[in-house]
């Protein structure tokens, strides 16, 4: 049994890389002008995308109250929905901006610090916190409970961040549509 969690985990490490690699350079890829005309128009994505981040942020403090509280089985559910919500946000926010042109921020006064500051930290850490989030969660999965929540520790206080400031962000653009 615990050759095959070897195993297993070893598929799931590599799968973590891999799919954070694809999701940077898709990220990475999304910037510039020109973008496909799909003939849809997807402009209803930000606010739906933005409210898959709150509800994400939700099912993160679900699953901190209820780690805190022992009940493990809620906690599971409470990140496997925190989980599925940042796949179908990263699908969403993926869509959206190949096919729709960058909305620059409009908002004049010092505001705009504000906004970068949480724009810049929020983009660093999206990107930087994924493998550590698939990795956290395969510790977990393959049962080296231990492992997991060493990491767990200082990985959920990033995905919690990330989770909220991103309807922060898109509430301070929603002007500027």
């Amino acid at each position: 049994m615990m050759e095959e969690n070897k195993a297993l985990e070893k598929k799931m490490n590599i799968a973590s890389i891999v799919v954070s690699i694809v999701v940077i350079a898709l990220v990475v890829l999304m910037r510039g002008e020109n973008k496909p005309d799909w003939g849809i128009d997807f402009s209803f994505l930000p606010p739906f995308y933005s409210f898959l981040n709150a509800l994400c942020a939700v099912a993160l403090a679900a699953a901190l109250y209820f780690i805190k509280k022992k009940n493990i089985e809620a906690h599971r559910k409470s990140i496997y929905v925190a989980f599925g919500l940042s796949i179908l946000f990263l699908g969403c926010y993926v869509l959206y901006h190949f096919t729709t042109p960058e909305t620059k921020y409009c908002v004049e006064g010092n505001i705009r610090y504000v906004y970068f500051f949480l724009l810049i930290t929020h983009i660093i850490l999206a990107g930087g916190i994924l493998p550590f989030i698939l990795l956290t969660f395969t510790r977990a999965y393959t049962g080296q409970i231990a492992r997991h929540k060493k990491m767990a520790r200082w990985v959920w206080p990033f995905w919690f961040y990330v989770a909220v400031t991103g309807p922060i962000i898109y509430l301070m653009l929603r002007p500027c549509y």
